[in-house]
Order: structure tokens, then sequence, then C-alpha cells
């Protein structure tokens, strides 16, 4: 199914990033948006523009990490257009720095966004998207959601961001099994990306009063950790408006993996040949020692 007019796109993380890009090009093949995000001045911003193209929208500000403002998406989605076509579980925050100096508040926010926020898209979006194909032959729908290369490697001094990550390529995977077994209308999706210029390195901007940790300072690992993230996502050279492009190449193919930055494919492939071949995990230095070093003695000087 290609995307297009009399089709509904329902786009979380929709004001910024991957999340504007997709609405963009949904709204450049004429489809229905849906637009959530967390951020409402922002959200406002981009319902504007995206309105101005003449599509019809809907936007509501939604955490995704609740599980009943998630339902509460989703129902507003069935009455205003019926099942969508589309669903980009996309809303996602980052997080960094040794994995026990992650506080209880980190685990559950970093959860809570990245993988829930999923777990709910899915939950609520994939029965009516199966009735809507159960009752038109024709009708075709797709599941993207966001992960990262953090979800098919283990880098360093991003503990909590890794899980996250990991377990959404899990789920989506196995989404993609499940439905297989039910059903030739309705696909899934992962996006797992490197290090593009979209701003997940600014997300503490969005972290809910009640999930801070109003009395603690970031730790030396965490301050590193934000640090080298700000520099990497700053300095990607492929923008999110290619990325996502390719999420609907994806969807348009049928290809499940979607990847940003091909080549750090090698470095999964040494991850599962670890594995296999029932190795310790290799250097993920190996190749730039001098920023390995350069950590480890942050670090220790720190410790």
């Amino acid at each position: 199914m290609k995307l297009g007019t009399a089709h509904t796109a329902v786009i979380t993380g929709a004001a910024s990033g991957f999340g504007l890009e997709a609405c963009r090009i949904a709204a450049a093949r004429g489809t229905n948006v849906v637009m959530a995000d967390v951020q409402a001045d922002a959200l406002a911003t981009a319902v504007a523009e995206i309105e101005a193209t003449g599509v019809a929208v809907l936007a509501q500000r939604v955490d995704v990490s609740s599980a009943e403002q998630v339902d509460a998406l989703a129902a507003a989605t069935a009455q205003r257009f019926g099942a969508p076509h589309f669903v980009f579980n996309n809303a996602g925050v980052g997080g960094g720095g040794l994995v026990w100096e992650q506080s209880l508040k980190d685990w559950d926010w970093v959860l809570g966004v990245n993988l829930m926020g999923v777990v709910h898209g899915v939950r609520a979006f994939t029965p009516m998207m199966l009735a809507a194909a159960a009752v038109d032959p024709q009708w075709h729908g797709h599941i993207v959601n966001t992960a990262s290369m953090a979800g098919l490697l283990n880098a360093p001094n991003m503990g909590v961001y890794n899980v996250s990550k990991h377990a959404v390529v899990a789920m989506s995977e196995t989404l993609h099994q499940d439905l297989s077994l039910v059903t030739e209308q309705v696909h899934a999706h992962v996006l797992c990306p490197f290090f593009v210029p979209t701003g997940i390195h600014q997300s503490q901007r969005n972290r809910p009063a009640a999930l801070a940790d109003a009395d603690a300072r970031p730790t030396r690992s965490q301050l590193i950790a934000q640090a080298m993230s700000e520099q990497a996502v700053s300095k990607g050279k492929v923008s999110a408006a290619q990325v996502v492009q390719w999420v609907f190449d994806a969807m348009d193919e049928g290809r499940f993996y979607i990847y940003s930055h091909p080549r750090a494919l090698a470095m999964v492939q040494t991850r599962l040949e670890d594995i296999m071949e029932g190795r310790n995990p290799s250097d993920p230095f190996a190749a730039k020692p001098e920023l390995g070093a350069n950590l480890r003695a942050a670090l220790r000087d720190a410790a």
C-alpha cells in the first residue's frame, strides 16, 4: 500500500524530528494526519504548518507513557477518521550514564516513553487496524516503531537508553511475526537510526516534574553522556527528512528493517559473532581507540 489520499496517519512525537518530517510527507501525499506530542507549544506550531497544506488534521497533546492518553488518542482517531493506515510510534527521549547510576525515576521516564509508548500505541491501534482489514480485503496498514541502532548494539555509558531500544526492536520483530499469523494486510516495521539531528539530546525539557530528581545533581558519567550525545547528534550528516523518506519507501516496498546508516551494521555483525562464538563483547572503540581512552580517563579521574 502506498499511503495517499483517503488514508490516515497517526504520528507521535509529531512536533519535531522524525515525527514532524513524517507529518510533512504524509500531508504532501494528501493523507489525513493525526498529530500527537507532549510539548503543547511546539505541537501548535507544527499543526499550523500541516493544516496550511490543506489536509485534515487532528491534534492532541499526549504523553505516550500514559495508557489512558494513548487510548484517548485512538478513540479520537477512530471517531474522526476511522482506523489509521499508518501508525508511527515515534515519540522518544534520550538518557545516558553508567548503568548503576540511573535512578528509579530515570528508568521510569526513559522506559515509560521509549518502550511503554510503543506498547500503548501497538495495543491501542492494532486491533482497529485488524478490524478494518477483516471487513475490506483491499485495506492495508502499517505500524512503524522507532527504535535505534542502540537497539542492536550496546554502547557503554548509555545503558537505560540501550535497554529501552532493544526492547522496541524485540517487540517490533515479534509484532511482525504475530501479524503474519493472522493477516496479510497489516505490516510492522522498525526504524533503527544512528546519529541524526532530531533534537532528542534536548528531551530533558519535556521530562515530567514527577519523574525528575529535583534534589539530585547529574553524575559525572551522565554529564559526559549528555555532552557526547549532543556532539554526535548535532554533527549528524543524514537529515531527519532523509530518514523519514526511507520510512515511507520501506512501507511502499514492504521492508521491515529501516536503517539511516547501513555501514553501522558491521558493528552489529561483530556483536552477533561475539554471541555466536561465545566471545566477550568486543571493544566498541576498536576503530577509534582514542575515544575509549578519553572516556575511561574522564570516568576514572572522577572516581
